[in-house]
């Protein structure tokens, strides 16, 4: 088993290698966590030369821990709650609806800045590939599921390098099939994972969007191009 990836980059090359019978596919898009999982997701879109697009979710963070999900949401009102966390911090409704507006309106912001005017694209009946840096509690991939099903994709897989096995197996009772580089024993701080895990700012997710719409563009009107 794979101990540490050097970076996001080589993380999704090699998922991009577990994924190859979905390359070249015109019923199936790449979808990425912002902001981590969208540079992963990028490389395995770029890899397969298939479409990029992300699903915005937002962690609910403790307010002491903020780092540690208590839950997540996503566009139209989707609500995933990690009720362990919950009740074991006894979080009172109170905070949890203060935290729930308040990350509500910096998720608005960021599906804003990141989509402008790119449309949203039609699932229903496609595969989607969804993919983030790594799992931590489940909460925000739960969220990103929880979004997509009701627009009916023909299958949903879940791509991440790493994750614990009790996530992978949790996560496969809701999605077709997860793929996973790294599945430990013990599940330490994502970023131990990674060499170099630096925070993707806003500028780099609509980087690799813009930039993968060029390259995907390219592709799929040049006949056998390279690119």
């Amino acid at each position: 088993m794979r101990t540490r990836f050097r970076d996001r980059t080589e993380a999704g090359r090699l998922l991009a290698n577990c994924l190859k019978v979905y390359a070249h596919r015109t019923d199936v898009w790449v979808f990425g966590l912002p902001r981590g999982g969208v540079p992963v997701a990028y490389e395995i879109a770029q890899t397969l030369q298939l479409p990029l697009d992300i699903c915005s979710v937002r962690k609910l963070g403790v307010p002491e821990q903020p780092e540690l999900a208590m839950g997540a949401i996503a566009p139209d009102g989707v609500r995933v709650l990690n009720s362990d966390v919950l009740n074991g911090l006894r979080i009172r409704e109170q905070t949890l609806k203060r935290v729930t507006a308040r990350e509500s309106e910096e998720l608005q912001r960021r599906d804003r800045l990141y989509r402008g005017d790119r449309p949203q694209p039609m699932i229903q009946g496609q595969t989607i590939i969804l993919v983030d840096d790594g799992i931590a509690t489940g909460a925000t991939m739960r969220a990103a599921i929880a979004r997509l099903k009701p627009e009916q994709p023909q299958q949903i897989i879940v791509a991440v390098p790493v994750a614990s096995q009790y996530i992978c197996r949790a996560l496969s009772a809701d999605v077709d099939h997860v793929t996973c580089l790294a599945i430990p024993e013990l599940f330490d701080a994502l970023g131990f994972w990674y060499e170099s895990f630096p925070q993707t700012t806003d500028d780099e997710v609509r980087e690799c969007l813009a930039q993968q719409d060029h390259l995907h563009h390219l592709v799929s009107t040049v006949p056998n191009s390279v690119v």
